[in-house]
């Protein structure tokens, strides 16, 4: 198991750091030159080439934050899955722009794959891979908040996301359990359990009463019932495979 920064902010300033690095790479090492290549069309492939690196790396941020809060945890074939994706990105808009009139590039797609896209793969995964782990060890990342409304003005509960247990039914009113200190603490809410699950898709539904933070799941005490922190709920058979999977 591996951690990640699921920040956009964070993760703009290495694409910042990416699009740099891939001008300085295209406009110095020339990874395709032939001789026939002027200088200005070199500014015109490193700053093309920078700029798409910078959006691909800037789509995947997106991607992986969306996915990151609905499963709560990252491994290292997530982490493989984003670095391909991010090449997979890089390797059709380079090419898009490459075959364009700004460029017209006399290379077939296989050639620009084996001669641009795998140099250009080969050094920069290491460069991705450092700056990501960089990104989890030397940025903070700073705990979401959220807050949870009712029906009424007044129903407002404003909590960090690691904050929350569960949230369980009661009758026209939901019951939120959150962390407050090292206490567990209760409020009640007007509102529906289906309406909280809409607003916070990274809960998990383990019971038609109940759902659950997963980040709090800390062991089965038996096949119908789990330990949280500082609470225990029932399981029933209709949620338990997405349970299980934690």
């Amino acid at each position: 198991m591996i951690k990640i920064n699921p920040s956009i902010k964070h993760h703009l300033l290495i694409g910042i750091f990416i699009c740099f690095w891939f001008f300085i790479f295209a406009y110095f090492i020339k990874p395709f030159d032939d001789g026939t290549i002027s200088s200005k069309q070199w500014i015109l492939i490193s700053t093309g080439f920078s700029l798409i690196a910078f959006l691909c790396y800037g789509l995947i941020a997106v991607i992986q934050k969306s996915f990151y809060q609905k499963v709560l945890k990252w491994n290292i074939l997530y982490e493989i899955n984003i670095l391909l994706l991010f090449h997979l990105l890089f390797l059709v808009m380079t090419y898009f722009y490459y075959k364009s009139p700004i460029l017209n590039g006399g290379f077939g797609f296989l050639e620009f794959l084996q001669v641009i896209i795998l140099k250009s793969a080969l050094i920069s995964t290491p460069i991705i891979v450092l700056a990501r782990i960089y990104s989890v060890k030397l940025i903070p990342i700073q705990d979401e908040n959220i807050v949870i409304r009712g029906e009424n003005k007044l129903d407002v509960l404003k909590i960090k996301k690691s904050d929350l247990v569960c949230v369980s039914n009661s009758q026209n009113y939901v019951e939120i359990f959150f962390l407050e200190g090292n206490q567990l603490k209760a409020k009640l809410i007007r509102s529906s359990l289906k309406k909280i699950h809409k607003d916070f898709d990274f809960l998990i539904q383990i019971h038609r009463s109940h759902l659950i933070n997963p980040i709090h799941f800390k062991s089965w005490k038996n096949q119908e019932t789990v330990f949280l922190t500082q609470i225990e709920l029932p399981v029933s058979k209709n949620y338990k495979e997405q349970l299980l999977s934690l």
